[in-house]
């Protein structure tokens, strides 16, 4: 059983990678859930249950938090009008309206300063780093939710342009001063299998001792002609702009994607949640 289950798991990371390590332990199902994950932008017309995601808060929760700080929080779009309204926000992504459960998942600095002010000590850390911890929080609560989600059958999909409508999104929930959304994340089960999307190679981003870019720009060649061949774009990014590539893989669909502004506001919307980021 143990050689089995290292098997499928040796054959998922394949399918990702180019260079997959080989699985060794006992029960790999849980590693094998993991590896085999996709976006899921498809749902069946099925809600979930509040109890399910209450208990998936939990124990997305229950995730590591910086100094035990606890400096996240989660919002469930309960409301249908709501998360028709989110979605509207996020334009381009019309699937994100279908989602049968919407989360957005905020990073809370406010509890700590609250807790300052209730104990009358001084908040000495006013700095990026306030923000930056919140922040972290949060993301580490999202992975944790989209683990245990998937680990019984929902599938899930983050949407991080809620940022580009950041102020727009902050208003809607009514999050108060230092309080900031993070991502959003559609929820519920599956209509039809998700895809694994291959990832650059783990010699470019797994480092041993120190960072290295030894190969990098050949590596990334190589990943780009691998995933042109079994998963290629459906359509090339501002084609108007930069014309039609025969060529066209996962680098130039980044390049082209930063190639204009992106939240270039954000900045600004964080200050105006009363960070400070020097």
């Amino acid at each position: 059983m143990t050689q089995a289950f290292g098997l499928k798991l040796q054959h998922l990371l394949a399918a990702r990678y180019r260079d997959p390590p080989i699985p060794v332990g006992q029960d790999q199902s849980v590693l094998e859930g993991m590896a085999k994950r996709g976006s899921c932008r498809s749902y069946q017309d099925k809600p979930v249950s509040t109890d399910i995601l209450e208990t998936l808060c939990a124990v997305a929760l229950a995730s590591p938090s910086k100094s035990d700080l606890q400096q996240r929080d989660i919002i469930l779009i309960t409301s249908s009008k709501t998360r028709t309204d989110l979605a509207q926000l996020v334009s381009g992504q019309a699937w994100v309206a279908d989602a049968p459960m919407i989360a957005v998942f905020c990073g809370n600095n406010r509890r700590q300063r609250l807790l300052h002010d209730w104990h009358n000590v001084a908040f000495a850390n006013d700095h990026l780093d306030a923000f930056f911890n919140a922040s972290v929080d949060a993301a580490i609560a999202l992975g944790a939710f989209v683990t245990a989600a998937e680990a019984i059958g929902l599938g899930c999909c983050p949407i991080s342009a809620i940022r580009n409508k950041a102020e727009a999104v902050s208003k809607m929930l009514n999050l108060p001063d230092h309080v900031f959304p993070v991502a959003g994340l559609a929820i519920g089960y599956p209509a039809q299998p998700t895809q694994i999307s291959k990832r650059l190679p783990l010699g470019v981003t797994v480092h041993h001792n120190h960072y290295s870019e030894d190969g990098l720009q050949e590596a990334v060649q190589d990943y780009d002609q691998d995933r042109t061949a079994s998963q290629p774009y459906q359509t090339q990014r501002f084609s108007a702009e930069f014309g039609v590539s025969e060529t066209y893989g996962w680098s130039t669909d980044k390049v082209r994607q930063y190639s204009k502004p992106e939240r270039h506001t954000f900045g600004d919307f964080v200050r105006a949640k009363g960070f400070r980021l020097d």
